[in-house]
């Protein structure tokens, strides 16, 4: 029998595709595996290939163990490439959008992943988006949608504004333009609403990843303070901030505030408006990340105003700074330089006083020889009444009096800001509002959407964006009055298509509403999400928002949508990540032609952990190939097994009872690693060794006495076990056993207890660690007798004569290790 990939790929790919039903038996129980569906940018990437037949392994394991699966794929198919690819090749991005698609789906397919097309989504549709419009309206309807200025890295030339992310060294990843800051009206979801239910759930997450559960819990930020006013010198209106350290509030020597922050023109003296205008011209051209990267100087100019600290009566200077941003917190900062580096650098270099309030218990801290901040718990000191209470005790009671006095109030605060989902883009779900001059905002509607995206637009890259430009689009008349009326021209955020799209798959062609209720509550929470550790915050975070959000309207039954969630390591090669620009990729494509998908499917699921990160290696492909190859071999050699009539497989000696204790053991592990442990690789390291140990018997043992109702269910669950990792090679093979049914659609083979118990085993005896011996030994014998037998072996005995035995290590069943000196 030859491995003939290429045609044996192209066959059962075309069975599958002819004989694929979908149906939804919700009496049956269920099991939803997903992986993150992609941006449709034409090619597979090794690192797709690496999250896609992960998923498929699980989802075809959890098919034949019984379950009723669904396990879906589409297309996360809005967003900016789509626009960068109409202006420069001069094609419209719904056009480049689906020729991409298309391409994907086909290298899909050649990959084997058992996906259930007939649920296909793409964003882009209008028959989705139509259901991200409406899901829009519910927040709005709900308080959860609102439109507000706001800040935002603004690229003049493309005239549309830029994530953070899209900037780099103050260049517009695009057009390279310099970016700067404008103030625009921006649609919001009110995230913060959810900020504590979605840091005290992430506890309820048990079976996702710790690393990802700490980074959305810092994202989300929690803290303890309070909001205390300062008072502005010379004028009636206050500043207001936030601190966690309100033991330190007697040692505040300035204030620094945004140079957004609303009360910046009240707080500007004319004698220093040229170095503040400069300063806020300057700001504008740096980001949040580059602002707030402790690699940037910390760097700021006096106002010229002073604000009194209303807890000692000091006047304090306020400072605008480029580390305080307007929409974080409240956009100004006390700043205690004794207590705080940040503070204490910034003191030092623009030579403002240093109080000290807190003290080493010892009481040796001097304020005039501090290199450093101090940060630890001490005693207060400069505090008035608290002086002598230790730091930590001083934080609530400070706290209280504030709160006593009406200076401030006790306040928990969140490091999580709104949602900003305005995008001046087209390529995006239009935001389904309307305004009106006598009605103002007027949210479409429902029977109304979709919203329709224009075809007759341009893409110049140069002014408005195209839905701005468009006429046609953002003429309109108010469904309330009747007038005259323009349309919302921003498109929303993309993360907003991506939040919301595993429920879509449950119903997926569903006219009426976005899902039924009772598939979603059918099939939803996911059990199994798999997808890049890069989207750990952003994707996942607004996912669970939004389930949230559905289940206190009713619409699901569960607040949480990610049962567990795997986040696979990235593909390497030469040590970096797979890269155009570096040169380093190595497309699935050439693996497929040169040595099939199954091929490519078993290399990178043996080659490493899923979780962890798998360094490309030519040889290790190679090496799928050959075992594949000898798997085919082995089914061939034993051929004439499947001719003989079925009979109960009876253990007769030695050689079959170790060939079934492999098989047992085998069926057993790759059990576990696939849906207990998903430990993938060493599932295929378990179904290696079973191979080798059937080459063993065959080559051991004469033809005529090979037991041949022992091979025949040994080679039969063999396959099966196969299937998951190898679906083509697994079904041909399955045929070529004389199967009518398909491979998959087997039961999962069960193990038997009794065969994985040994009556003896071989352990093996060394001595400082070098193997001297190997012994046969009862498998149930105690350390005691298995460390007695060692040493009473003549070999061994032989070595430690006149020696001193420092200890004797005894791995039950494995080995026995005497150290001497």
């Amino acid at each position: 029998m030859v491995y003939d990939f290429k045609n044996i790929e192209k066959k059962w790919q075309l069975k599958w595709q002819e004989s694929k039903t979908s149906k939804d038996d919700i009496k049956k129980e269920k099991y939803y595996v997903l992986e993150m569906f992609p941006y449709p940018s034409g090619n597979l990437h090794m690192g797709h290939v690496r999250n896609y037949s992960i998923g498929d392994v699980v989802a075809r394991f959890k098919k034949m163990n019984g379950y009723n699966v669904l396990h879906p794929m589409g297309w996360d198919s809005f967003g900016l490439p789509a626009e960068n690819a109409a202006i420069k090749h001069g094609v419209l991005p719904n056009d480049w959008t689906w020729k991409n698609i298309d391409n994907m789906r086909e290298q899909l397919k050649r990959l084997g992943i058992d996906y259930d097309w007939d649920r296909e989504i793409a964003t882009c549709h209008e028959s989705y988006y139509k259901w991200t419009q409406w899901l829009f309206l519910q927040l709005y309807k709900n308080g959860l949608a609102y439109k507000k200025k706001s800040y935002v890295n603004w690229c003049p030339s493309c005239s549309t504004v830029l994530a953070n992310e899209q900037v780099v060294n103050g260049k517009c990843e695009r057009c390279k333009s310099t970016v700067g800051k404008k103030e625009l009206s921006q649609w919001f979801f009110k995230i913060t609403d959810y900020a504590k239910r979605l840091l005290d759930d992430i506890d309820k997450l048990s079976g996702w990843p710790d690393s990802v559960k700490i980074m959305q819990k810092n994202w989300i930020g929690q803290s303890f303070g309070v909001e205390v006013n300062f008072k502005i010198d010379g004028i009636e209106d206050s500043l207001r901030i936030y601190t966690t350290r309100p033991d330190t509030i007697y040692g505040v020597t300035y204030l620094v505030i945004a140079p957004e922050h609303k009360m910046v023109e009240k707080l500007i003296k004319s004698d220093r408006e040229k170095e503040c205008r400069e300063f806020i011209n300057k700001m504008q051209y740096l980001n949040e990340i580059e602002r707030t990267s402790t690699e940037t100087p910390k760097e700021g100019v006096f106002t010229g105003s002073y604000v009194i600290n209303p807890l000692n009566g000091d006047k304090v200077p306020v400072y605008l700074a480029n580390y305080v941003l307007a929409d974080y917190g409240t956009g100004v900062v006390m700043a205690v330089p004794a207590h705080d580096q940040r503070d204490f650098m910034f003191s030092k270099k623009y030579n403002l006083p240093i109080k000290l309030v807190i003290d080493k218990k010892d009481g040796k801290l001097d304020v005039n020889s501090m290199t450093q901040s101090f940060e630890e718990i001490g005693v207060l000191v400069n505090s008035k009444q608290f002086n002598g209470l230790s730091s930590d005790v001083a934080k609530e009671k400070i706290a209280d009096y504030i709160e006593e006095m009406g200076f401030g109030n006790k306040k928990t605060n969140y490091r999580l800001r709104d949602w900003l989902i305005s995008r001046q883009r087209y390529w995006g779900a239009p935001i389904p509002v309307i305004y009106c001059d006598d009605c103002g905002i007027v949210p479409v509607d429902e029977k109304d959407l979709p919203v329709r995206l224009p075809q007759n637009v341009s893409f110049t890259g140069e002014g408005k964006s195209p839905l701005a430009s468009c006429d046609e689009f953002k003429n309109t008349v108010c469904p309330k009055c009747g007038k005259h009326a323009t349309r919302e021209v921003d498109t929303m955020d993309t993360f907003v298509c991506s939040s919301w799209y595993y429920l879509r798959y449950t119903d997926s062609h569903n006219e009426e509403e976005p899902f039924k209720k009772e598939l979603a509550n059918y099939w939803a929470p996911i059990d199994q999400y798999i997808g890049g550790v890069e989207h750990a915050i952003l994707h996942l975070l607004y996912s669970r928002f939004i389930m949230k959000v559905l289940y206190d309207l009713g619409y699901v039954a569960y607040s949480e949508p990610f049962k567990n969630l795997l986040t696979q390591g990235m593909v390497l090669k030469d040590g970096s990540k797979m890269s155009k620009s570096i040169g380093n990729v190595v497309s699935p494509e050439e693996i497929i032609e040169k040595f099939g998908a199954d091929t490519a499917r078993l290399f990178i699921l043996f080659t490493a952990p899923p979780e962890k990160e798998l360094e490309w290696n030519d040889k290790g492909v190679e090496g799928a190939f050959r075992f594949i190859n000898r798997v085919f071999r082995i089914v061939d050699e034993m051929s004439y097994v499947f001719e003989a009539n079925d009979s109960k497989v009876e253990i007769k000696n030695e050689s079959d009872k170790n060939l079934n204790y492999m098989l047992n053991v085998a069926i057993k592990r790759v059990t576990e690693d696939i849906g207990e442990r998903f430990n993938l690789n060493t599932a295929i390291s378990a179904i290696m060794e079973l191979v080798n140990e059937l080459y063993k018997y065959k080559d051991k043992v004469v033809k005529d006495a090979r037991n041949v109702a022992l091979l025949k269910d040994t080679l039969e669950k063999l396959v099966l076990l196969l299937a998951p990792y190898i679906p083509h090679a697994a079904e041909e093979l399955w045929e070529k056993m004389g199967k009518k049914s398909s491979v998959h659609g087997e039961s999962w083979p069960k193990f038997d207890k009794n065969s994985i118990v040994r009556d003896q085993v071989e352990i093996v005896l060394q001595v400082n660690g070098k193997i001297k011996e190997k012994l046969m030994i009862m498998a149930d014998m105690s350390k005691e007798e298995v460390e007695k037998i060692a040493l009473e072996s003549e070999n061994v005995k032989k070595i430690i004569d006149g020696k001193t035995i420092v200890k004797v290590i005894v791995v039950p069943q494995k080995l026995v290790n005497i150290v001497i000196k």
